[in-house]
């Protein structure tokens, strides 16, 4: 449902003024701009273009390898910041409450059984604007592309972000992370 049209689109989310290119946005329906509960954007990582029919190829399929991140910016009353969601939500669904040193300078956890979480990964690490959240699915013969999702971090006031990305890129998480960043400022009117 993208789309190679990068005219400007205004969008309203609570607090939040965007103009996003609508090459990035993925339901038709926002396209049409105003205010919205959501939205979704799509990009490539590491340029962080937009859809358009010479890059189709690479926004199809689900490869462990695919390049897309997607990107959901909504209304969010209640929102948290990490270390909030990490002490709510998370740490009473962990085997091991401090966690263990893991891989690219991130902090690993691993949750409970029948925890609700149990097939996936808890990835903590540090930014310019604080605790990253990252739940990592682990590869496994039903999941052979698992995704990594930036859990939700406040935007403006009442609206949050998250992203998603493929698991094999989550080596370069403070690109990706400064990148998404990058690209909501870009976009958000002055």
């Amino acid at each position: 449902a993208l789309t190679g049209q990068s005219e400007p689109v205004p969008v309203t989310l609570a607090s939040l003024s965007l103009r996003v290119p609508a090459n990035y946005i993925q339901n038709p329906a926002a396209r049409s701009g105003g205010p919205q509960e959501s939205l979704s954007l799509a990009a490539l990582f590491p340029s962080w273009q937009g859809y358009s029919a010479e890059l189709a190829r690479q926004f199809q399929g689900n490869a462990p390898n695919s390049a897309v991140v997607r990107i959901l910016i909504r209304h969010d009353a209640n929102g948290m910041d990490a270390a909030t969601r990490l002490a709510r939500i998370y740490r009473p669904n962990l085997v091991a409450p401090e966690g263990a040193p893991g891989p690219f300078g991130l902090r690993q956890y691993g949750f409970a059984a029948e925890s609700g979480y149990e097939k996936t990964d808890l990835f903590v690490g540090g930014s310019g604007r604080g605790l990253l959240l990252f739940l990592c699915g682990r590869p496994a013969a039903d999941l052979p592309s698992p995704n990594c999702q930036a859990t939700d971090r406040p935007l403006a006031d009442g609206v949050s972000y998250s992203f998603r990305f493929k698991r094999a890129w989550l080596a370069r998480w403070r690109e990706l992370s400064g990148g998404v960043d990058g690209l909501i400022a870009r976009f958000e009117k002055t």
